[in-house]
């Protein structure tokens, strides 16, 4: 009796990317319902078994102000720029715990999902954009919080500013979660060889808000002798040009905020090339 054989036909086959700079970002697209499950999952993960759930959201940022407020306020005695010392420090620490969360949030990408990786095939490069994504609900609750103190203030002393700064704000996000993903998966890539980043990041993260003027404003650090490191600090004209977008005082300069921007695509290319090389064999290492 004569055994018939039948070919099989694929659909897809996977295969490992053969160029450096073959980053599949048509492929992510394609697994766009798979990002939005992630994001999801990553938003109702933080308050799986939690009492106060989103509340948090709210308690950080003013436990966070009040501390600052003693310390930089009243102690320290440093003048916020002519703006309302609650506003000045709510503002810092809502556009910095963003960038704070994605950076953290994508820097143990492999170390994290290493089980899943392991199992089933997807654009790795979803996970990170998830977390990016998943964070912006955080940060439009901590901004809707910063609006309400807003406009009580604005009752209280009788001014309300609003001008069309304000359609910077999308921007200067846009340019703070391409700075936390770019640097997260750097550093993500890293960590599957290096342990010691994973480690590393929670106090390095501590002290670059210092080295931000998230408590502080740029005019305090003229003259000083460590200007220069503030200044060459890639995140310090976004939260500058943060403030002033929603106060209109502050220092804003569109050259700097331009140097911030280049760093960020630089971020991005340099962390997307590393990512992309390193998915490839993490597997043996993590």
């Amino acid at each position: 009796m004569e055994q018939v054989t039948t070919e099989e036909h694929w659909d897809e086959i996977i295969e490992p990317t053969g160029k450096l700079l073959d980053l599949r970002l048509k492929e992510v697209w394609k697994y766009r319902d798979l990002l939005l499950l992630f994001v999801k999952r990553d938003f109702a993960a933080q308050y799986k078994q939690t009492v106060l759930g989103p509340v948090w959201h709210f308690i950080q940022p003013i436990f966070t102000t009040a501390v600052f407020l003693l310390v930089f306020h009243s102690i320290a005695n440093i003048d916020t720029d002519g703006i309302n010392p609650i506003l000045f420090y709510m503002s810092g620490i809502a556009i910095w715990n963003y960038f704070s969360s994605c950076l953290t949030g994508t820097s143990n990408t492999f170390v994290a999902n290493a089980g899943i990786f392991g199992k089933v095939y997807f654009p790795r490069l979803v996970i990170p954009l998830s977390t990016v994504l998943s964070n912006i609900i955080k940060f439009v609750i901590q901004f809707g919080l910063l609006l309400v103190v807003m406009i009580y203030f604005a009752f209280k002393e009788g001014h309300f500013y609003f001008s069309i700064s304000f359609l910077l704000i999308p921007l200067l996000v846009l340019m703070m979660a391409g700075m936390g993903l770019g640097l997260g998966i750097i550093i993500s890539s890293l960590t599957t060889k290096y342990r010691d980043f994973a480690v590393l990041i929670g106090f390095a993260v501590q002290l670059l808000m210092y080295a931000t003027p998230v408590a502080y404003p740029l005019s305090y650090i003229k003259g000083k002798s460590y200007e220069w490191l503030i200044t060459a600090n890639p995140l310090t004209p976004i939260v500058e040009a943060f403030r002033y977008a929603l106060f209109g005082k502050g220092s804003f300069d569109a050259m700097q905020l331009t140097y911030s921007g280049i760093f960020i695509v630089l971020a991005l290319f340099f962390g997307m090339v590393i990512f992309n090389r390193v998915e490839r064999s993490f597997m043996d290492t993590v």
